[in-house]
């Protein structure tokens, strides 16, 4: 597989502010880490906040709608790349966001077996065509009746409750072959 790109991605423009997280599975299995991400989420949130001052009573909730959203955002990507990280290679995970004026880009990157990739591409597929209330609703539906604890809700709700625009990249990991480099990106409009 060479490269694919699924949904409207655009590449990273280092310019402007951002901030770049990277996390090494060698010093500790990036599964152990789960109970960072918050830890994580929340210090994005908290730095990005920052950035609209809050000085009148319309100011102040549009800097709680961005702090929330960041913090949700950023902690569903963790937990995803972390969660679906292929643990059988040292593959770093990042997740970087961008601020573009009005908009903030997210994007998380980690290796995936080839084996994993056309199921993933198959949710992806079902994320960008399908109506998102329908969907939604359906995820609701079967939640409650799975016994396997995943409510598979992160993406989705990002692009139903939070207006995100998503996209992914796959490419191949040149060092490790029969691996992918998956970036999953997030655009959102503040």
């Amino acid at each position: 597989m060479t490269h694919r790109i699924l949904g409207e991605y655009v590449e990273t423009v280092p310019n402007g502010e951002y901030l770049k997280m990277r996390f090494s599975p060698s010093s500790i299995p990036l599964q152990q880490r789960w109970r960072n991400n918050g830890l994580s989420a929340d210090f994005l949130s908290d730095y990005w906040v920052t950035f609209f001052p809050a000085h009148d009573i319309e100011s102040q909730q549009r800097q709680i709608e961005v702090k929330g959203a960041i913090c949700y955002i950023a902690n569903e990507l963790l937990e995803n790349v972390m969660k679906f990280s292929y643990a059988g290679i040292d593959c770093p995970v990042n997740l970087e966001l961008y601020l573009y004026q009005s908009e903030f880009r997210f994007y998380a990157s980690n290796a995936v077996a080839r084996k994993e990739v056309e199921a993933f591409q198959a949710t992806i597929q079902e994320l960008l065509s399908e109506d998102l209330a329908e969907l939604y609703m359906r995820r609701l539906e079967d939640n409650a009746l799975a016994q396997d604890g995943r409510s598979r809700l992160g993406l989705l709700t990002m692009l139903h409750d939070y207006g995100a625009q998503l996209a992914w990249k796959f490419e191949p990991c040149p060092q490790h072959p029969g691996v992918l480099v998956v970036t999953t990106m997030v655009r959102l409009v503040v």
